[in-house]
């Protein structure tokens, strides 16, 4: 009876958390704030302990779920709509570095060093304090910059290269089974396929693990099944 107690808890667990999840909306792990790492931490143990707790009941599991869910939503709905709140509940971002000078008030305020923000800027892949116009210490924890003018990365549109429409990779092979409805909506059918395949020097689909429609409408196989 334990055994299955804990069992049916589980699946419970599981329904509730994935429930919770899609309700309260998706997150990076490097876009969570403070309140949401804790949170997921509190949450992760009220449930491990009611579901390991005998005394503890599915009903039970399910209630701290719901209370957690409820609490949740409604601080996210109070932080969005009132925005005096926003800032002592959820923080502000912080300004580190301006116009190409660290702010040491700021740095020290946030618990930071040199070292730390040295890491976090070449996590930007910045290796120099010099190179940066602006950093701002997000309220997640990450780090956002604005390189000075002489060190940014040139466009397309500085080269004067001709600028094209960007368009998403679609796959139309993958692990050796065609995509038909992918394309069938590109407007191909399997004869150009096929056809696409033997310039390749490939026999079929079978001998292609992934092959995709390029960015630019090119067919490109991107793995074979003999690699």
């Amino acid at each position: 009876m334990e055994y299955g107690a804990i069992f049916i808890k589980l699946i419970a667990g599981f329904i509730g958390l994935w429930a919770m999840t899609r309700l309260l909306g998706k997150k990076e792990i490097s876009a969570l704030t403070p309140f949401d790492f804790i949170s997921a931490v509190i949450l992760g143990d009220l449930v491990g302990d009611t579901i390991y707790t005998p005394e503890n009941s599915v009903l039970m599991l399910i209630f701290t779920l719901a209370v957690w869910t409820v609490l949740s939503l409604t601080f996210e709905k109070v932080t969005q709509r009132i925005r005096a709140l926003r800032k002592p509940l959820e923080g502000e971002p912080e300004i580190l570095i301006r116009d190409g000078e660290i702010d040491l008030v700021k740095l020290r305020k946030n618990n930071l060093d040199f070292d730390q923000l040295r890491m976090m800027l070449r996590a930007k892949d910045t290796f120099s304090v010099s190179e940066v116009a602006y950093a701002i210490y997000e309220t997640n924890g990450s780090l956002s910059i604005m390189k000075k003018p002489q060190f940014e990365a040139a466009t397309r549109e500085d080269l004067a290269v001709s600028i094209q429409e960007t368009t998403l990779p679609q796959s139309i092979i993958e692990d050796g089974i065609i995509q038909r409805r992918t394309l069938s909506e590109l407007g191909h059918d399997e004869a150009w396929l096929d056809g696409e395949l033997r310039k390749l020097g490939y026999s079929g689909p079978q001998a292609v693990a992934y092959a995709e429609i390029t960015e630019e409408g090119e067919f490109a196989v991107v793995s074979s099944v003999s690699h």
